[in-house]
C-alpha cells in the first residue's frame, strides 16, 4: 500500500531521529507528504496548582520545542521531502489523533526506547489508547542493540 501523508512524532532523542529517518525513508519511496510533530506534553494539575494557565510554558521550554521541530524539518529537507512542522500542546496521544484527522494521515511513525518521553505511549493503557484510536497504520522506529540509533 502506498503511502501518501506520513505523520512523524519528534522529540529529538535517539531514537526519535532514527525513528525519523525510517518515516523519511518511506516518505522518499512512496513521495508522501511529510508532517513533523513535536508535542509540549502538559501536566494542568501541576499547572494550576502553580497559578498557571495550562496552555502557557516559558518562552524557553517552548523556545526548546520549536528547535526540535525545526532540527527535524531540516532532516527531511536534507532527504529531499516537502515537510511541514506542528507545534502543539497537550497529550501526546491525542494531538497524534487529532492531527492524523486533520491531514488525513495513511501512516504514523514513532520513536521508542526503554525509559523516556515516548515510551508512555507503550505502556498500557495508553500504549493501546493510540492504536485504538488510530485509523491509519504505524510505525515503531527503535533502537537496534549495539548499532548506532541514529545513523547519517
Amino acid at each position: 500500500m502506498p503511502y501518501t501523508d506520513i505523520v512523524l512524532a519528534y522529540d529529538g532523542s535517539l531514537e526519535g531521529r532514527r525513528a525519523l529517518r525510517e518515516g523519511a525513508e518511506l516518505a522518499v519511496q512512496f513521495k508522501a507528504r511529510t508532517h513533523l510533530l513535536a508535542v509540549i506534553k502538559q501536566n494542568a494539575g501541576t499547572a494550576v496548582g502553580q497559578g498557571l494557565d495550562p496552555r502557557s510554558l516559558p518562552d524557553d521550554e517552548e523556545q526548546r520545542y520549536r528547535a526540535v521541530l525545526e532540527e527535524g524539518v531540516t532532516i527531511l529537507k536534507g532527504f529531499a521531502l516537502r515537510a511541514e512542522g506542528h507545534l502543539r500542546r497537550g497529550d501526546p496521544v491525542d494531538e497524534i489523533v487529532k492531527l492524523v484527522g486533520e491531514v488525513n494521515a495513511d501512516l504514523v511513525v514513532v520513536g521508542h526506547r526503554d525509559r523516556g518521553a515516548l515510551a508512555r505511549w507503550w505502556r498500557t493503557p495508553v500504549s493501546m489508547s493510540l492504536l485504538d484510536k488510530l485509523t491509519c497504520s504505524v510505525l515503531i522506529g527503535r533502537k537496534v542493540r549495539g548499532a548506532d540509533p541514529a545513523p547519517d
